[in-house]
């Protein structure tokens, strides 16, 4: 079955603010194998963003190519998405149904 991917806009006056360092994304924890892209095999990262849009807030955790990130990305640093994709997710893990939605970035810009 394929994943709904949907393209996020963001308004001009949207800032992010990066909360954490750029972490590996790990796709097995048991063996600490890394998230790698399905087309590119590239290595993945996650990074935690402030997303901050109409005098509203929120904490979003992004996936992003190891290319995709800046140098010198630290927490505090003010970020712009590029190319961002929202995929709904869904899955019963212990008789409990889970949901959320991934983001996936093809890169972070810094912003000067």
């Amino acid at each position: 079955m394929a994943m709904t991917r949907i393209r996020v806009g963001l308004l001009p006056s949207a800032v992010c603010m990066t909360g954490t360092d750029a972490t590996p994304k790990i796709k097995d924890p048991q063996t600490g194998e890394i998230a790698t892209d399905r087309e590119t095999g590239e290595h993945l990262f996650t990074v935690t963003v402030m997303l901050m849009e109409e005098g509203r807030a929120e904490v979003m955790k992004l996936t992003v190519p190891q290319s995709g990130l800046p140098d010198g990305l630290k927490p505090g640093v003010m970020v712009r998405p590029v190319d961002l994709f929202a995929t709904p997710w869904a899955r019963i893990f212990n008789g409990q149904l889970s949901e959320g939605i991934a983001y996936r970035a093809g890169r972070l810009e810094a912003v000067k």
